[in-house]
């Protein structure tokens, strides 16, 4: 009888795989036709990456600002030529999806169920461990190793990823992310660990992250409504997450526990830390001026879609999932690395590394606090600054 039920319960992880695949393979082949038929006139412009007023690059540091998109259009019949070629990869995909499906997984099942009775069998009969005067089991620390190894190997990918867009080389780190996106939508087949598998579905908003924002056309003159597009997107795959993976309001950080502190709070350290990043790369303004009106929506956009998502991807699902499964230490550097990484569309590291040293102060400001509203309106008051404020004070300034 359980045999039968662990059978099924496998069927319908399979199925919801399946069903997974077929959106990301109708996804990209959306994404690679309008790239082929539109030479790519897409912009990168969001708050992982490059940000401009205009859609036009007249100056030097906004060609320098557009350097994600113009890597994008240096060869715009590529897609074309490969066109053939990716239609081959899709169907190799679905006819290995179809074998999985028929042939391996019945085989893995079994090969699975053998090896977890005798692999049961050896590690409880280990005795404890006395490392240090603190005793340890084998099982425990093989398990722990195991989730280290298993997060290590996704984190790595969307990090060299990044870094190919760093370098330029957009058209490779697109199909990089692409791979990893499949992978980790697939590793429950393999990865039998629920902490793990946790931890998988929060790393998969960072490809998709990057991949929205790649690929998210232009609509308006200014790039402050794109925000709206793509930070909106973004919260459906993180709403499902959040429902998907039960976790607790207070463990995510929704709690209104000292809020108006933390509001008031949350403006000086804005400019102060908006300022830092500023003098490290020089942004452009997003709105024409510095009227109520347009203040206002660009506060909005800052801090309702730019902070409030980012925020929850990284600390309150990310950041909370790691510190479960492995340690507070490495949840922190895990998170705040692949924070800093993901703006590697500016092109520039010091603002890798200034954006990593952010990151990581407000990861232990949302450990310390549990306050999603606090790290939220941080993060959006720092854009407010970076973005609007600063620009019209300080572009004129010689001397910065």
């Amino acid at each position: 009888m359980q045999k039968v039920i662990s059978s099924h319960r496998k069927q319908k992880k399979l199925k919801s795989l399946i069903i997974a695949s077929v959106l990301v393979f109708a996804l990209l082949t959306i994404f690679f036709e309008t790239a082929s038929g539109s030479s790519l006139e897409s912009s990168t412009f969001s708050e992982m990456g490059p940000a401009t007023e205009e859609i036009s690059a007249k100056t030097p540091e906004e060609a320098k600002n557009l350097r994600v998109t113009s890597a994008l259009d240096e060869n715009p019949g590529l897609f074309k030529k490969i066109r053939p070629h990716i239609d081959i990869l899709y169907i190799l995909g679905g006819v290995g999806t179809a074998f999985l499906t028929f042939f391996i997984l019945p085989r893995l099942a079994w090969r699975e169920n053998k090896l977890t009775k005798n692999s049961l069998k050896i590690l409880y009969s280990l005795k404890t461990w006395k490392i240090a005067g603190t005793e340890e089991t084998a099982p425990e620390n093989f398990e722990i190793r195991k989730r280290r190894f298993f997060t290590a190997i996704p984190v790595l990918c969307i990090a060299f990823a990044e870094v190919l867009i760093f370098l330029g080389k957009v058209e490779i780190a697109i199909w990089v992310h692409i791979g990893s996106l499949i992978a980790l939508s697939l590793s429950e087949i393999f990865v039998k660990d629920s902490e793990v598998q946790k931890i998988h579905q929060a790393l998969m908003l960072l490809p998709v992250l990057r991949l929205i924002n790649l690929s998210m056309p232009i609509f308006f003159e200014t790039t402050l409504y794109t925000f709206i597009f793509v930070y909106g997107a973004l919260a459906i795959p993180v709403t499902v997450i959040i429902l998907h993976q039960r976790h607790p309001p207070e463990q995510i950080g929704i709690s209104i526990k000292n809020i108006g502190a933390y509001m008031v709070l949350s403006i000086p350290l804005g400019f102060v830390l908006g300022l830092g990043e500023y003098l490290t790369i020089k942004t452009e303004c997003l709105i024409p001026d510095l009227t109520f009106e347009n203040l206002l929506k660009l506060m909005l956009i800052m801090v309702f879609f730019v902070g409030l998502i980012e925020e929850l991807i990284f600390r309150s699902i990310l950041q909370t999932r790691l510190e479960q499964a492995l340690s507070i230490s490495e949840s922190l550097l895990v998170t705040s690395l692949l924070f800093g990484l993901m703006h590697s569309g500016y092109g520039t590291f010091y603002e890798i590394f200034y954006t990593s040293l952010v990151g990581f102060l407000m990861g232990l400001i949302f450990y310390k606090t549990k306050s999603l509203p606090f790290v939220a309106a941080l993060h959006g008051f720092i854009n407010v600054f970076l973005f609007g404020i600063l620009p019209h004070y300080l572009s004129g300034w010689t001397g910065i």
